[in-house]
Protein backbone atom coordinates (compact mmCIF):
# COMPACT_ATOMS: atom_id res chain seq x y z
CA UNK A 1 0.00 0.00 0.00
CA UNK A 2 1.55 3.51 -0.77
CA UNK A 3 -0.76 5.62 1.71
CA UNK A 4 1.03 5.45 5.01
CA UNK A 5 -0.54 7.10 7.95
CA UNK A 6 1.75 8.86 10.38
CA UNK A 7 0.09 8.42 13.40
CA UNK A 8 3.28 7.31 15.55
CA UNK A 9 5.14 10.43 15.24
CA UNK A 10 2.19 12.56 16.36
CA UNK A 11 1.58 10.60 19.15
CA UNK A 12 5.10 10.75 20.47
CA UNK A 13 4.98 14.62 19.32
CA UNK A 14 1.55 15.33 21.38
CA UNK A 15 2.52 12.93 24.47
CA UNK A 16 -0.09 11.21 24.00
CA UNK A 17 -0.87 7.27 24.71
CA UNK A 18 -3.33 5.46 21.96
CA UNK A 19 -5.35 4.61 24.56
CA UNK A 20 -5.77 8.80 25.44
CA UNK A 21 -6.45 9.34 21.56
CA UNK A 22 -9.13 6.47 21.21
CA UNK A 23 -11.32 7.78 24.44
CA UNK A 24 -10.43 11.59 22.79
CA UNK A 25 -12.01 10.62 19.46
CA UNK A 26 -14.72 7.42 20.52
CA UNK A 27 -13.36 5.19 18.64
CA UNK A 28 -11.56 1.58 19.53
CA UNK A 29 -8.17 1.02 20.81
CA UNK A 30 -7.80 -1.59 18.00
CA UNK A 31 -9.18 0.76 15.25
CA UNK A 32 -6.61 3.51 16.15
CA UNK A 33 -4.01 0.49 16.32
CA UNK A 34 -4.87 -0.18 12.85
CA UNK A 35 -4.48 2.97 11.35
CA UNK A 36 -0.73 3.37 13.28
CA UNK A 37 0.23 0.33 12.00
CA UNK A 38 -0.73 1.08 8.64
CA UNK A 39 -3.25 -1.90 8.10
CA UNK A 40 -5.92 0.52 7.45
CA UNK A 41 -7.52 -0.41 3.78
CA UNK A 42 -9.68 2.68 4.24
CA UNK A 43 -10.05 5.88 6.39
CA UNK A 44 -13.91 7.58 7.43
CA UNK A 45 -13.84 11.55 6.58
CA UNK A 46 -15.00 11.69 10.24
CA UNK A 47 -12.34 10.20 11.64
CA UNK A 48 -9.59 11.45 9.96
CA UNK A 49 -11.52 14.81 10.89
CA UNK A 50 -11.24 14.07 14.47
CA UNK A 51 -7.96 12.75 14.56
CA UNK A 52 -6.83 15.94 13.11
CA UNK A 53 -9.39 17.98 15.79
CA UNK A 54 -7.51 15.88 18.86
CA UNK A 55 -4.06 16.36 17.45
CA UNK A 56 -4.20 19.81 16.16
CA UNK A 57 -3.11 18.90 12.56
CA UNK A 58 -4.02 18.77 9.02
CA UNK A 59 -4.73 15.71 7.03
CA UNK A 60 -1.31 15.99 5.15
CA UNK A 61 0.89 15.98 8.62
CA UNK A 62 -0.96 12.19 9.07
CA UNK A 63 -0.99 10.91 5.54
CA UNK A 64 1.73 9.98 3.49
CA UNK A 65 2.13 8.83 -0.09
CA UNK A 66 5.53 6.74 -0.70
CA UNK A 67 6.27 5.13 -4.27
CA UNK A 68 6.25 1.41 -4.06
CA UNK A 69 8.89 -0.52 -3.74
CA UNK A 70 10.31 -2.70 -7.24
CA UNK A 71 9.30 -6.31 -6.95
CA UNK A 72 12.20 -7.05 -8.57
CA UNK A 73 11.04 -8.78 -11.76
Amino acid sequence: MSIHVKLDHLLLDRRLTLTELADRIGITIANVSILKTNKARAVRFSTLEALCRELDCQPGDLLEWRRDEPTGR
